[in-house]
């Protein structure tokens, strides 16, 4: 694994849940982690992994922190408004969205925590499709802006990553299997996504879609390479199958 940085060396929160959350998951995974080297070892980034399961939060936790990066995710603004949890998160550094940041706000928004990751020299994991895949074979879906917005807003690395064998673990809307004990689950990490040339650009139609499907693209072959199947050509969109969106960042 590539040596830690400075903020996973640095005493806080992180080693106390990581002595918690490691040995934890551990029973049920046995995580491998390739590509590390694309994660920056300093400095601010944006890793955007693909979501199948409800277990993978914890894998993609552990997958950073053996990278030598402390996990901050992108969460939700009413989660930081509950008690003792809310706290931990803000003490932890995570980062929360608003469900209002679209248009002008939502630059505004992504402005502010690019520079904020900036100021703290630390990462934030966004999932960019927003909430687990609908796709009936758990391919990666339709992306939203989050992420892009993000790394375009501070012109930081977008790290795409994908990651597969949570399913065996939890499946998606399924019940957690206890046994048998640690399961593989792979992930592959990604170069930074090219986007010179939509830096600046994004007040422009087509822009964000632009670098969503960079991304998306990037992920589903990333996924694909791991499962050893070629993913489809198109995103699934939940809209077109008359499916909820909720819990989209």
């Amino acid at each position: 694994m590539p040596k830690a940085s400075a903020e996973k060396r640095r005493p806080s929160l992180f080693w106390l849940l990581a002595a918690v959350v490691i040995p934890l998951v551990g029973w049920f995974a046995k995580i491998e982690v390739r590509g590390a080297q694309n994660l920056p070892r300093e400095g601010a980034y944006v890793l955007a992994p693909n979501h199948h399961s409800e277990f993978d939060p914890l894998t993609v936790a552990v997958a950073t922190w053996r990278m030598g990066r402390a996990p901050r995710f992108m969460a939700k603004e009413s989660l930081f408004r509950v008690p003792v949890l809310g706290a931990a998160m803000r003490k932890t550094g995570m980062v929360p969205v608003s469900r209002t940041g679209h248009g002008k706000n939502g630059a505004s928004q992504s402005m502010e925590q690019a520079s904020q990751l900036i100021r703290d020299q630390s990462g934030v994991i966004v999932y960019p499709e927003g909430t687990l895949t609908r796709d009936p074979d758990l391919w990666p879906m339709r992306g939203k802006s989050g992420a892009v917005r993000l790394a375009l807003a501070g012109d930081l690395p977008l790290i795409p990553v994908a990651h597969w064998g949570e399913q065996q673990i939890l499946p998606r809307y399924g019940r957690l299997r206890v046994f048998p004990p640690r399961r593989r689950v792979t992930f592959l990490v990604g170069e930074p996504i090219a986007l010179d040339d939509l830096r600046g650009r994004e007040h422009e139609k087509g822009v964000i879609t632009e670098a969503s499907d960079r991304l998306m693209q990037e992920v589903a072959r990333l996924l694909g390479e791991l499962r050893g199947e070629t993913p489809p050509e198109e995103r699934w969109d939940p809209s077109r199958h008359g499916q909820s969106e909720t819990g989209r960042l």
